[in-house]
């Protein structure tokens, strides 16, 4: 399988970018061509005031120490270019609530953690800026979707433990996990609700007992914090400019999208104001008591129907690796069809255009995936 390396990706994305805004046009060179010289037309000088408005029209942010996040396409700071993202296992039961440090994420999947228990879910989340985590969880169990999902964006998965159907995924030679023997919070709550990701090492005084962080993790183990060979490159295709799909008479109006999670009752809803999704369940708003109760708020939402096969007990695993089925993307208050094709256990799930068959174009910001079960796919609410 062939690879790319970062910088090979990076270079690409820099040619890109500067090909009209369309990654899948060709930049086109001009033929040197001789011109008659023109004589100078006069100009109507202008005024102070319009010079000083053009001139503030082409100063640009100073980006200086920056690139765009491959996960999001947002400014991030230089040192994080090769750094891989860890994703994380977090409980999504209504006890485990709230989510600590869960707005820190760049990319959030929910999918069916169980068809027991009105078919519960479970997030993972992936966050490229790890060494900045100070409580990141609950954390809980993997299953072995996860395995595939996490391989995509060559993330190392962060977990407690699961059930004996994770052990042939855990030995894949792609997989790099960190399970169990994170930070023990004194929360007031059953043991199985207090463990959370910290970056430095914690020390809970009430246990006497110091927990070791994702960096102590790290160094005690042969993972790389880099990406390595098994990086397949940049997860999406961002668009130069903000998509909104006003053009498209298929598009259809998506300011609330229902999904059929009947446990949690996940819904989206979109905010005119910063022109993203903001997440509920349980009849209430997703908050963030790490971050003064921000909301959890997606830019872009994805939508997979998948079909599962039960192992037993009520675990299942998704068919992630399909072709050709269908899903929605939506943005900025419309929704559009898609179908979508992962190849491999690592190969990156890659979406198309319903409508016109070309790989799709997302907007710059954090993205809400879900693989909704293909038994449920219709039940979704967009409205």
């Amino acid at each position: 399988m062939k690879k790319k390396t970062l910088a090979a990706v990076l270079i690409a994305v820099g040619l890109l970018m500067t090909a009209c805004g369309n990654e899948s046009e060709e930049q086109v060179s001009s033929p040197i061509q001789t011109l008659e010289p023109k004589p100078m037309e006069a100009e109507t000088p202008a005024s102070s005031e319009e010079a000083a408005e053009e001139k503030e029209e082409v100063v640009e942010e100073n980006h200086d120490g920056m690139y765009r996040s491959e996960l999001t396409n947002e400014w991030i700071d230089e040192s994080l270019i090769d750094q891989r993202p860890i994703a994380v296992m977090v409980d999504n039961e209504k006890t485990a609530l709230p989510h600590y440090g869960l707005t820190e994420a760049d990319v959030v999947y929910e999918i069916m953690n169980s068809t027991m228990n009105d078919r519960i879910t479970r997030f993972m989340a992936l966050v490229k800026d790890w060494g900045s985590i100070t409580q990141f969880g609950s954390v809980r169990s993997v299953r072995p979707t996860n395995f595939m999902l996490a391989a995509e964006w060559n993330a190392v998965l962060c977990h407690d433990g699961g059930p004996f159907f994770i052990n042939d995924w855990v030995a894949k030679p792609y997989t790099n996990n960190f399970s169990g023997g994170f930070a023990r919070f004194s929360n007031g709550k059953a043991t199985e609700f207090t463990e959370y990701i910290t970056y430095e090492p914690y020390t809970n005084t009430n246990k006497g007992k110091t927990y070791d962080g994702l960096k102590q993790r790290f160094e005690n183990s042969n993972y790389s914090t880099t990406y390595n060979d098994y990086y397949e490159g940049a997860h999406f295709k961002f668009a130069e400019k903000e998509i909104d799909f006003s053009d498209r008479t298929d598009a259809k109006t998506a300011t609330q999208v229902i999904l059929p999670f009947p446990h949690n009752k996940s819904t989206l809803k979109y905010n005119e104001e910063t022109e993203t999704y903001d997440y509920y369940e349980y009849g209430a708003a997703h908050l963030d008591p790490l971050h003064d109760s921000a909301q959890l708020t997606f830019k872009n939402v994805i939508l997979q129907d998948t079909t599962f096969s039960e192992l037993g007990e009520g675990y299942l695993i998704y068919n992630a690796i399909d072709s050709g089925r269908w899903g929605y993307y939506i943005t900025n208050g419309k929704a559009i069809g898609i179908t979508w094709t992962k190849t491999g256990e690592t190969d990156i799930t890659v979406y198309y255009d319903r409508e016109t068959g070309e790989e799709i174009e997302i907007n710059t910001g954090k993205t809400y995936i879900s693989l909704i079960p293909s038994d449920s796919f219709n039940d979704i609410v967009i409205k």
